[in-house]
């Protein structure tokens, strides 16, 4: 069962950029393809029961036109909950469909209190502007043990720094009619 979830996570960035640009269906390529990677670390706060400081890395694939853009990221890092000495491992991604629309996606996650060990998977929904990400999502484990202070349901404030920007400018050819 955790294998096919982590076959699945891992082909969705496959899968979204699978119809991209495509000239199917008689839809016009634009003239000008403009592509964006970003790349840069992200710190960030998750509060659900308990408060969780997150730091990581985050990298942004972004095509910029005028309908509909869209940003797929994919995002690792690491959380620790000082009070209860609970450190956790998250790997992830999410797709934004336009500008002003919602950031949907997922994280594989491992948690510990250097006694139990607990794998999962948390389904995120979240909106970003600029450099704020304000996700929210629920942690899908086995059975906890006690004295396993995790959240599970949670919200997460995150601000990317943007230290590495890579454009790629592509032009469309006109056709010459004959």
């Amino acid at each position: 069962m955790n294998k096919a979830i982590v076959i699945f996570l891992l082909l969705i960035p496959a899968l979204t950029f699978a119809q991209s640009n495509e000239n199917v269906f008689g839809k016009k390529k634009p003239l000008l393809d403009i592509d964006v990677t970003k790349t840069g670390p992200y710190f960030g706060l998750q509060r659900g029961k308990y408060t969780v400081v997150e730091i990581g890395i985050e990298r942004q694939w972004k095509q910029i036109r005028l309908k509909n853009p869209y940003t797929h990221a994919v995002h690792m890092g690491f959380n620790y909950n000082f009070k209860y000495n609970v450190l956790g491992y998250d790997v992830g991604y999410w797709y934004k469909s336009n500008r002003l629309g919602l950031t949907y996606g997922g994280n594989l996650f491992m948690r510990t209190n250097f006694d139990d060990t607990r794998i999962g998977i948390a389904p995120v929904i979240g909106y970003k502007i600029w450099l704020i990400h304000f996700q929210t999502g629920y942690h899908f484990m086995p059975r906890l043990p006690e004295n396993f202070e995790t959240n599970r349901f949670f919200v997460s404030l995150r601000i990317g720094i943007i230290n590495d920007r890579d454009v790629d400018f592509e032009w469309r050819k006109k056709k010459k009619k004959t």
